[in-house]
């Protein structure tokens, strides 16, 4: 597993509500849909290689 580091994040409040439905509806954290929405960013910007677990499974880091 990687190691998170913290990050200060300024964002607008309209776009923290509505990643804050976002999150409610997927049943996550808002730190963990914001970093969700950035793995799929960067993976299909081909920024970003699949990473994988200590078991070898594909992770989407939840």
């Amino acid at each position: 597993m990687s190691k998170k580091k913290a990050y200060p994040l300024r964002i607008s409040e309209h776009v923290l509500e509505a990643v804050a439905r976002w999150a409610d509806d997927e049943l996550r954290s808002i730190n963990a849909q914001i970093e969700y929405a950035l793995r799929d960013a960067l993976r299909k910007a081909g920024r970003l290689k699949q990473e994988t677990d200590d078991t070898g499974d594909e992770s989407d880091g939840q």
